[in-house]
């Protein structure tokens, strides 16, 4: 009986191959069919000019303010614009020790093998077996019942028949397994894969500028509260200076105590701003120390001493609105995400259509390991399916959600672009309305030395009261906090600018 079963399989094996390759080349040149909407590149909505922001006048005796143009703009190193070594090196650093930034990068790889599974649809699967087994057929059955009836007999003139109960079977096997690609489901499945590995990519982009502006900024903070603490240090200075003459006045019987209980209290309520700005610069260096993936005061030698806050270039390039698009990595993200769900449709519709599999196996398989080898053991089958679906009700409403997950991708992508637009335009607006401002209170400071200085010899002259002078002394510690805290915030406007059109990771990566 087994026999004659290897002797049909083999039959069957020949017929087959002698139409292998007709069907082969039929399934090849079906492969070409990709159904779905192939993805066009969308075009970004911008318009063809940045708008013409209202600026407030500055003073005369002002410094020149730094102004941004639509001249083509490289910003693939924009922290070299402020020309503070510092800032650079540790923005180096920061790239190469990252800790998020290394996150990032591992699922650009998790992504890319995610796309290698899936391409590997695309190839056939091949897989050898082998396997011992020995079976006791039960006697009570009809087919052990012969099984032990026949045994060994002899018949003449035929050959020995032997049905041994129990018997050992030996086998040595492949199969391969090949779903030809008709309607281009995998292939759809791939560009999909691609483009999700192209999100990934622009996720790392994103989180690179991301990475630089947090430096910077940091960067910015630290020597934002340097200012300002060595602006309370100078005014403490200032009215120690002040009380102890009002002590001396107050000794020589010119003043009434009031006078001497009133610059104290200025000069307490001054110190009690020390703390303030020392923490900021604590936790500026720290937040700098976790951004370099540097334990906390990791940093504190290098960056303790006070130095000045990076100063601005005279121009800042932001290019034409349409170089937007194809610079910030949310836009790019976008678009891969809007490619990818275009392709999922392609894959949405190929479930539709008939999926054809080529599929082989065969072998040795012998009841002992002598003859396992022999050309008499071998077995063997190949031949096409085809599997056609008739009623899927769920596979045609995947193809309508698909569908409107690309109108939704689509979406995302105008707002995107939208939203890019307005961060760009907010930012310019606050870098210049702060440089303004700035401006504005570097006068109103230089005014309010002249003040100072004018109370305190009407005060010496006998013509103006103590309290004068302490309100002069006032003013002028408000307002030169208010300047340091300016200047700050007009090179923090010029990082966010940077940040919003997109600037660094071109560069970072190479």
């Amino acid at each position: 009986m087994g026999i004659h079963h290897h002797h049909r399989l083999a039959l069957c094996c020949g017929r087959l191959w002698l139409r292998w390759p007709a069907t082969v080349l039929l399934a090849l040149a079906l492969t070409d069919c990709t159904v779905g909407p192939d993805f066009v590149r969308p075009t970004a909505q911008t318009p063809a000019h940045w708008s013409k922001a209202a600026a407030t006048p500055l003073p005369a005796d002002s410094q020149p303010q730094s102004t941004t143009t639509e001249e083509t703009a490289d910003l693939r190193r924009w922290w070299a614009d402020f020309n503070d070594p510092t800032l650079s090196s540790l923005i180096a650093r920061s790239i190469s020790s990252n800790l998020d930034l290394r996150t990032a990068v591992l699922r650009i790889e998790e992504a890319r093998a995610q796309r290698d599974v899936t391409a590997a649809s695309l190839w056939p699967t091949l897989s050898a077996n082998a396997s011992y087994s020995r079976t006791q057929v039960s006697q009570t059955t009809p087919t052990g019942a012969l099984y032990s009836s026949i045994g060994s007999s002899k018949i003449p003139g035929l050959v020995g028949i032997s049905i041994p109960n129990p018997y050992n079977q030996f086998q040595l096997g492949a199969d391969v397994s090949w779903e030809v690609d008709l309607f281009g489901r995998v292939r759809r499945s791939v560009e999909a894969a691609d483009a999700a590995t192209e999100e990934s990519v622009e996720d790392q982009h994103a989180a690179l500028v991301s990475l630089l502006g947090d430096v910077a900024q940091s960067y910015i903070e630290l020597r934002g509260a340097q200012l300002s603490l060595s602006v309370a240090q100078e005014n403490v200075a200032s009215i120690s200076e002040l009380l102890e003459l009002t002590r001396e006045r107050r000794a020589a019987g010119l003043i009434s105590d009031i006078d001497v209980v009133e610059a104290t209290a200025q000069l307490t309520a001054t110190r009690a701003q020390l703390p303030t700005f020392r923490l900021a610069i604590t936790q500026a260096i720290n937040q700098l120390s976790r951004l370099l993936g540097r334990e906390p005061e990791g940093l504190r030698a290098e960056l303790d001493a006070t130095a000045p806050i990076p100063p601005l270039p005279n121009a800042v390039p932001l290019g034409l609105p349409a170089e937007l698009a194809r610079r910030r990595p949310d836009i790019r993200k976008a678009e891969a995400s809007l490619h990818a769900a275009t392709a999922e449709i392609g894959v949405a519709v190929a479930g539709l259509f008939p999926r054809l599999t080529l599929a082989g196996g065969g072998g040795f398989q012998s009841e002992t390991i002598g003859q396992l080898t022999q050309w008499a053991s071998r077995f063997g089958s190949l031949g096409p399916s085809l599997e056609l679906p008739v009623f899927d009700l769920g596979s045609w409403r995947m193809v309508r959600l698909q569908n409107v997950r690309a109108k939704e991708a689509a979406v995302a992508y105008a707002a995107t672009v939208l939203n890019a637009l307005h961060e760009v335009e907010n930012a310019r607006a606050a870098y210049g309305a702060d440089q303004n401002r700035r401006a504005w209170l570097d006068a109103t400071v230089t005014q309010n030395r002249d003040a100072l200085t004018l109370a305190r010899q009407r005060y010496d002259g006998g013509v103006a009261s103590f309290i004068d002078v302490l309100d002069a002394q006032r003013t002028l510690q408000q307002n030169q906090l208010s300047l340091a805290q300016s200047s700050t915030a007009v090179a923090d406007d010029l990082v966010r600018l940077y940040r919003a059109l997109g600037g660094g990771w071109e560069s970072a990566n190479r």
